[in-house]
């Protein structure tokens, strides 16, 4: 991969770098600003500092000129994404020099660039200069370089072609073909490895911001985990968990979490659960769009987990004729056991990715002719969605422009 890639190493013991600006209400709105009705332990100041942050990282530094040159003076029509950061653009560098390029040669890359006026925007960008500068895993999105340069504040990432899950899942319109069952279990697998990694660091890291808009796809929908700015180091020495003011986004936050600040790994599992049920279901963790009782998916979805015959009531039917029943129970009931309302009672990341393993491809989960075809699908149904999967799996990548993500309902 050239100069860019060859000084990035494992390390495991990344350190917190402070408070965060995005915090979360049980009636989701926006509380940042605002004191948390949770009480919890004020967050101790970072044990380093952001010297010490910066060159412990092994990225680019790269210089404010650069990255303008890079992404055409940061041109509206680079953009890639919005949201309450600031913008994501489409750029270009030299994959052995690390120095700007022409538009259209060289490595593709996307920049990151904070609104300037943010305090609070620059502890998250810290923080992912501290855990993406020093982490490195195939499931979390490779922090290529960074620039802090007077007011300006910007990440440099490796391109995601596919954009994020978010996009997949909830969007309409011929760019966004209904992702097949297969391709879903593959994000599901890559995701959960990516937070497992996390969790069996030697100081474990909370990513505390699982959602489906932080999962970006590469060009074979492998799945990366971005934007550690919520990311926390786990409880240490005999303590069960990390006492902290709740943030996050409503819809994915763990239930003891919300109650009463107190976190752990077992949170993140949680927000997987949320996730996997909206892969099976094709819809958002919060959605007052849907008809009342049907808001939020949790409470409408995990009762019909439970019981064998009202899973299909839950499960998308754009994914008619592309599932086992036996498949469809097994990764039902995995959701079921992460969005257990007691934290113990839940598995953790890396009997998750077990799960999920058994579940890539095979004939647990493909749908068969022989009986275990659930009977309200027809051939001709199968047909069409079969066309439609061929769609989703072999979609151009001519197609390069970053899908532009939705505005979560809390950093609007």
């Amino acid at each position: 991969m050239g100069v860019c890639w060859s000084a990035r190493v494992k390390a495991e013991s990344p350190f917190h770098t402070g408070v965060n600006s995005k915090y979360v209400s049980k009636d989701g709105t926006d509380l940042s600003g605002a004191s948390s009705k949770v009480s919890s332990v004020s967050v101790p100041p970072t044990p380093r500092s952001q010297d010490d942050i910066l060159q412990s990282s092994n990225l680019k530094s790269f210089s404010f000129s650069e990255l303008k040159m890079a992404t055409r003076n940061f041109r509206p029509d680079s953009v890639l994404g919005e949201g309450g950061f600031g913008s994501v653009f489409k750029g270009w560098i030299d994959e052995n020099a690390c120095t700007a390029t022409k538009p259209g040669t060289g490595m593709v890359i996307a920049v990151k660039r904070l609104n300037q006026e943010s305090f609070q925007g620059h502890r998250e960008w810290l923080a992912e200069v501290n855990y993406l500068g020093q982490l490195y895993h195939p499931n979390l999105v490779k922090l290529i370089g960074y620039c802090l340069e007077d007011e300006h504040r910007l990440l440099v990432y490796e391109f995601m072609p596919r954009g994020s899950l978010e996009n997949h899942l909830f969007r309409r319109g011929s760019y966004f073909q209904p992702l097949s069952w297969n391709l879903r279990m593959k994000v599901a697998f890559g995701a959960a490895k990516g937070l497992a990694f996390l969790h069996g660091a030697e100081t474990k890291v909370i990513y505390r911001d699982f959602k489906t808009s932080n999962v970006l796809l590469d060009s074979n929908y492998n799945a990366k985990l971005s934007d550690f700015g919520l990311a926390k180091d786990g409880p240490t020495g005999d303590k069960s968990h990390v006492s902290t003011r709740v943030m996050g986004t409503y819809g994915y936050a763990a239930p003891e979490y919300l109650a009463t600040g107190h976190l752990t790994a077992k949170s993140d599992v949680y927000s997987f659960g949320v996730v996997l049920l909206e892969l099976l279901s094709g819809r958002r963790a919060i959605d007052k769009n849907r008809p009342s009782g049907e808001h939020n998916l949790v409470e409408w979805g995990k009762p019909h987990l439970t019981n064998k015959r009202k899973i299909f009531r839950v499960l998308d039917s754009r994914l008619e004729g592309q599932y086992s029943l036996n498949g469809a129970q097994k990764a039902a009931n995995l959701a079921l056991q992460c969005l257990a309302a007691e934290a113990k009672l839940r598995p953790n990341m890396d009997e998750v990715v077990t799960a999920l393993e058994q579940l890539q491809d095979s004939k647990d989960s493909r749908s068969t002719d022989n009986g275990n075809r659930p009977n309200h699908q027809s051939n001709a149904t199968g047909g069409l969605n079969s066309r439609r999967r061929r769609s989703a799996d072999e979609a151009s990548n001519g197609n390069s422009s970053y899908p532009r993500p939705s505005v979560s309902p809390l950093y609007a």
